[in-house]
């Protein structure tokens, strides 16, 4: 007769490990809080799908066979495996331990790291899990579910949210050291209508920000360079390649350092707000809820505070 492994249940195994711990169907029985015939029925439903005889009367009691031992050390395994999910959900269930799986929004990285941290030396077991790009690619990873939260500025609107603000986030425009509108106290559209601004790459919220600002300021400029990164968009500045909007988040030190000016033009600084985001039918296990309640609670404290706005 051919081995029925998918017949096979784990209350057949329990009933087979049992009863040789025991050394009786009646003991057995008992341990499992069910009747004799109960147990009877399911070592005899495991022997038909094994196809062989699982146990053997010894005057010490049941035993089991060789092939019986094959299964014993399965049903031994088995409940070993779920005990250790069982240990894990329980420690999921407490808000000190379990995994986060966080995307954070290129500009956010720097400050969401400090704050992460610290929340790490508060809650040492839990593990975190953390995914850096820009808007698009961390909405994506929203949608599909992949992340439990995200730290970001706009929230997707393609798709129900829960969002709890950090503090704000404002933007600002900047220019060389020694650009002729570098610190002036009002600089006019007009002004700007032959700059070049350099652009971030498609997808970024940064890029989306720098063409609200330019509608507004209802100027057509030069279009300069795209480039992916903050870091890159600071040195082409500084190096008088053009002018770039750009959170004041990035380059607090840069400004304070005066290694890059800003310009001051109607409607700036462009003000946002750092939020964390999560789909509206995402379930945050303790670990996760409670990461979200420090980050809007007290993540504003990690937040860069340029002296220059």
């Amino acid at each position: 007769m051919a081995l029925n492994i998918a017949g096979m249940t784990l209350r057949q195994l329990r009933a087979l490990l049992m009863t040789v711990e025991t050394g009786s169907v009646a003991a057995a029985a008992r341990k499992l809080h069910v009747t004799p015939p109960a147990i009877s029925l399911q070592l005899k439903q495991l022997e038909a799908n094994a196809g062989v005889p699982l146990l053997e009367r010894t005057p010490e009691g049941m035993r089991a066979t060789e092939a019986g031992r094959v299964l014993l050390e399965a049903a031994q395994q088995i409940e070993g495996i779920l005990k250790d999910a069982a240990d894990t959900l329980e420690r999921m269930k407490q808000a000190h331990s379990g995994l986060v799986r966080v995307g954070v929004v290129s500009t956010a990285k720097y400050f969401a790291p400090m704050a992460l941290a610290e929340f790490r030396r508060e809650h040492r077991e839990v593990e975190m899990r953390l995914f850096v790009g820009n808007r698009d690619a961390t909405v994506q990873k929203l949608r599909e579910f992949e992340l439990d939260f995200a730290i970001m500025g706009r929230p997707p609107v393609d798709f129900a949210v829960e969002r709890s603000i950090i503090g704000p986030h404002p933007h600002v425009l900047i220019c060389p050291p020694d650009h002729p509108l570098n610190g002036r106290e009002r600089v006019r559209p007009a002004e700007l209508a032959h700059e070049t601004f350099l652009m971030r790459e498609k997808g970024s919220g940064t890029r989306s920000l720098t063409e609200r600002l330019i509608a507004r300021l209802d100027i057509e400029p030069r279009i300069g360079m795209e480039i992916g990164s903050n870091e890159t968009i600071k040195q082409a500045v500084m190096a008088g390649l053009g002018i770039a909007l750009i959170s004041a988040h990035t380059v607090a030190w840069e400004l304070e350092e005066g290694r890059l000016g800003i310009i001051r033009a109607p409607g700036l600084p462009m003000m946002r707000q750092w939020q964390v985001v999560r789909r509206k039918e995402k379930h945050l296990l303790p670990a996760a809820e409670s990461l979200w309640s420090f980050l809007a609670a007290r993540g504003a404290a990690f937040l860069p505070r340029p002296n220059v706005l």
